[in-house]
């Protein structure tokens, strides 16, 4: 067979005579391929069509050499490793840096994605293979079993499988259900001890039943899918051992080259190579050309080419018959227990044959039903190569050893979802060599960084005028977790040393005394989460006990939890506390209770379950501005703990209605209005210190059913407005039963009955254009304000509804005549029904008129001013806001406010227009004040 050259072009410089590993990928579309290598920190994407001419683009983002590359399926994503540690993420073809998507302490050495890219494996000189989470980058486990630096990566095309090679020659192949070695091949392929420019690579074929490894004769050793029984080997001109393997896309050819300096062409259905060719160096990297007859290669210079028409026009192309395998679209990667992943790793170090074949017992072939084999039971049997009977069954080596679905039956019963784990609000996960939040809230910041071996915390108030002037504090003992107010700060730190001790720390902003602050320290427990409110401080250990401070250091209290703790939050004299109740259940739904406590009177204020998205994990809790007790989970839903229906939990806010695709949202608080949050750009789930986030103002928005009314604004409006009244109306009668002055509460409070009339007069008119009259009259109904409900009279009137009108009227009778008899229930003078009916039966007459019901609203609807106000201290527009003045107004009184009633009623129309040009120049003031909300200021 007749050698050919090809010529190589440089793609990155390799200094002096070392050898490095350079890698090569081409896109699923051909239009891009992507070139580094080990000794160049650069990545370079070059133009598929002309890459001679056009001028590669260069991504320089790692510090040292890139020793790894991969690419998503649909090449929408490329992954790099580096020499320095880190996985990088990018944008394809652009280019563009997405995130650090996680870190080694030793150098990386491979990357692989799996087939639907949302999963993507790393590993290098480290123990463990990582498989990181793409969409929000966890980490959703560490694979641990090889003895030498992971070398080689590769998903199996239909997802289930995930095979791996080390550097000593070992195969373990992996079951991504259930986290298991499936099978082991121990030494089966070369050993390259820890050189960098000679790794051990592996291969699935392209319909996913074949798995090649370079053998240790100079060959290659194709081994079965499931088994890890050896099929067949390819043995042909190689004269050292092959490092590098690629299939054709259609799975009828494979590409080896070798430490000869030669690349191979082999025959799959032949069994032999029907090419080959020869180069100055070492070829370390290839990739088939996806829509073509061609092959990329790359050596250990740097310098790459392009084989062209390398399989013969005579044969089958390499691009016809390619296998359509979909891999699987969700990740079913499921936890498993730390002890059976123990018991796993050790019998990894039990010793093999020295044939260096599988673990497993000699059988044939294990069919099971996947993409491929899709006609084929699960369970279908397989014989022993010794057994002659055709029809005798033997069980499955799972079904002899207890396992099934991947688990050892032992476990598999009790194989569950975990636990969320404990976090705390307003933290960020540490990042090396990055400045990472401690702390975050509408007050302000905590933030930390490593310097020197040790941390640098610094502390930032978002208004300056507000907060006290805080100086750095260096950290030696690397806090972990921190809580902030307008007193002071606490820190804590997760268990260090020899005494496993944990230690928690306060620092007050302003003090009478000099060294004020304080540490306490914990042996043998270990501080999870930390809290503080007005003059006090709570921590949270892992023996699931409550330990509360005072300002100055007391220990007040020690309180035994009921379960687990997930996280705590404080505001002023209130400690919330959220615990597990039980495991996570079987659909991996969190179980999980609160606690509100009164640290000032040692009480109770609030407890129950805490609601959450089903599948979902709770993400952050805290309190309104205005006291409420507020969760967000992972599915981007806000709820507020109301009192309604004896303690509920309201959905105000879900990002499914706001939500940019590329937007993750992190809270910071809320208000009654408002949700305060950061937007992070995705996939990140976390803001970072620098630049200075932003802070975002999102309105509330309720998860409501589409209403064939076409005013789902209006609606949510008044659900929110209700919650607010109800809330506001609660807190005036606490107030009250403590004997506490609530005039400034009773004018909030009457502020919020006037804007919700004016919404619920919007929803009466849209019930009215939508022929909803029955929904209009419950509306009707909800009408706070006398005055409100006979602008809905004059409304209804003027769009030519006398039916309703008569409704309406009807319904301010029964009102009346309820706040009549409530007000003066023992008066001599009480009006009787057939008086207060006459009233109200002198409403004006349907009128004729083409005004719009716009306009019609605006002249009706109420406004606060400040006439409204001293109309509500008189008690002359209702009732029921002026019981007490009733009682001591005397009887020619009563009978003067029923003649100013009466004379209302004549004429509504006249009335309310003649109050709104006065009301008008009010709410305009109004609308011109300032806000003074701090955080507006600094809202681009």
């Amino acid at each position: 067979m007749k050698s050919r050259t090809l010529k190589l072009r440089e793609a990155h410089k390799v200094g002096g005579s070392a050898a490095a590993f350079c890698s090569i990928l081409w896109d699923h579309k051909a239009e891009h391929f992507v070139t580094s290598s080990s000794s160049d920190p650069s990545i370079s994407v070059h133009d598929g069509q002309s890459p001679s001419s056009s001028p590669p683009t260069i991504l320089r983002h790692h510090q040292d050499g890139v020793t790894a590359l991969a690419l998503s399926q649909d090449s929408s994503f490329l992954a790099s490793g580096s020499i320095d540690h880190c996985v990088k993420l990018y944008k394809f073809p652009s280019g563009e840096f997405q995130t650090n998507i996680t870190r080694f302490t030793l150098p990386i050495r491979v990357l692989a994605f799996n087939g639907s890219g949302s999963l993507l494996a790393a590993a290098g000189d480290d123990e463990g293979i990582k498989l990181i989470n793409t969409i929000d980058g966890s980490i959703v486990r560490v694979l641990k079993g090889h003895k030498g630096p992971v070398t080689g990566l590769d998903f199996n095309p239909n997802g289930e499988l995930l095979a791996s090679l080390d550097s000593n020659g070992t195969v373990l192949c992996w079951e991504l259900q259930s986290g298991i070695v499936s099978y082991t091949l121990k030494g089966v392929a070369p050993d390259t001890g820890f050189s960098t420019s000679v790794v051990n690579i592996l291969r699935w074929s392209p319909d996913g039943r074949i798995l090649a490894v370079p053998g240790l004769r100079n060959d290659v050793v194709m081994y079965d899918r499931f088994t890890g029984e050896k099929l067949f080997a390819l043995r042909g001109d190689h004269l050292e051992s092959i490092c590098y393997i690629t299939w054709a896309p259609n799975g009828k050819y494979i590409a080896t080259s070798g430490l000869d300096k030669q690349v191979l062409l082999w025959d799959l259905d032949k069994k032999q190579d029907i090419d080959r060719q020869k180069f100055e160096e070492r070829i370390c990297c290839m990739a088939w050309k996806p829509n073509s007859n061609a092959l990329s290669v790359i050596d250990v210079r740097g310098k790459y080419g392009i084989w062209e028409s390398l399989v013969p026009s005579s044969m089958v192309a390499p691009t016809v018959g390619i296998p359509d395998i979909l891999p699987k679209r969700r990740n079913e990667i499921l936890t498993f227990d730390e002890e059976l992943e123990e018991e796993l790793s050790a019998s990894l170090n039990e010793d093999d044959d020295d044939d260096g074949e599988s673990h497993q017992p000699s059988r044939k072939r294990i069919r099971r039903k996947t993409v491929i084999d899709d006609d084929v039971d699960l369970d279908e049997e397989f014989y022993d190569e010794g057994s002659s009977l055709p029809g005798h069954k033997k069980k499955s080596y799972k079904e002899k050893h207890g396992v099934r679905s991947g688990l050892p039956r032992s476990v598999a019963q009790s194989t569950k979802f975990k636990m969320q784990k404990p976090f705390q609000p307003g933290a960020t996960p540490p990042e090396q060599g990055k400045r990472t939040f401690l702390c975050y809230n509408m007050l302000g910041c905590i933030t930390t960084i490593e310097h020197e071996g040790n941390y640098r915390i610094e502390t930032d108030f978002h208004d300056t005028g507000r907060g006290p002037q805080v100086s750095s504090m260096i950290d030696i003992y690397g806090f972990t977790m921190a809580s902030i107010n307008e007193s002071g700060c606490v820190f804590a730190n997760p268990s260090k040393g020899e005494k496993n001790m944990s230690v928690l720390m306060y620092r007050p902003f302003r003090s009478w005394a000099s060294n004020s602050e304080w540490t306490m320290r914990f042996e043998g427990e270990e501080v999870k989460v930390v809290a503080n409110g007005s003059g006090w401080v709570a921590a949270i250990t892992s023996l699931n006990l409550l330990h509360i401070f005072s300002e100055g250091g007391l220990q007040k209290h020690v309180i035994s939890l009921d379960g687990p703790v997930v996280t705590a939050t404080g505001c002023k004299d209130q400690l919330a506390v959220v615990t597990h109740v039980s495991d996570c259940l079987p659909s991996n739904e969190q179980v999980m209770e609160f606690r509100v406590l009164n640290t000032c009177k040692m009480t109770q204020q609030l407890n129950g379950r805490v609601a959450l998205t089903p599948g979902s994990r709770l993400t952050w809790i805290g309190f309104s501005e205005e006291g409420s007790f507020s969760s967000f989970d992972s599915e981007g839903v806000l709820r507020v703990f109301t009192s309604q229906y004896g303690g509920s939990w309201i959905p105000v806010f879900s990002t499914t209605k706001v939500k940019k695709q590329e937007e993750n949202y992190w809270v910071v608080g809320l208000n009654t209005t408002s949700l305060y949050c950061i937007a992070c750009k995705h996939p990140e789930l976390f803001p970072q210190v620098t630049p200075k986030p932003i802070l975002s103002i999102l309105d509330f928005s309720l998860p409501l059913a589409s209403s064939d009314l076409g005013a789902a604004s209006l609606e949510n409006e008044f659900i929110l407005k209700q919650l607010r009244l109800y809330e506001t109306q609660r807190r005036v009668d606490d107030m009250a039963f403590a004997e506490v002055d609530t005039t400034a509460l009773e004018d909030e409070a009457f502020d919020l009955e006037v804007s919700q009339d004016r919404c619920i007069l919007k929803l009466i008119s849209s019930c009215c254009s939508s022929d909803k009259f029955v929904r209009a009259g419950e509306l009707m109904r909800l009408l706070s304000l006398e005055k409100s409900m006979r602008a809905a009279i004059t409304l209804v009137t003027k769009l030519k509804l006398p039916f309703l009108a008569e409704k309406f009227c009807s319904i301010l009778e029964e009102k009346l005549l309820e706040e009549a008899n409530e007000a003066t229930p023992n008066h001599p003078q009480n009006p009787s029904r057939e008086v207060v009916k006459s009233k109200v039966q002198n409403s004006p007459a349907p009128v004729q008129t083409s005004e719009n019901t716009e306009a019609i609203l605006k002249a009706s609807a109420p406004k606060p001013s400040a006439t409204t106000l001293i109309r509500k201290a008189k008690v002359s527009e209702g009732l029921k806001l002026g019981k007490e003045q009733i009682k001591r107004e005397e009887t020619d009184d009563v009978k003067k406010r029923e003649v100013n009633k009466l004379n209302l009623i004549k004429n509504p129309v006249n009335s309310v227009n003649n109050e709104d040009k006065g009301l008008r120049k009010e709410g305009n003031q109004e609308e011109a004040r300032p806000s003074s909300n701090p955080f507006l200021k600094s809202i681009v």
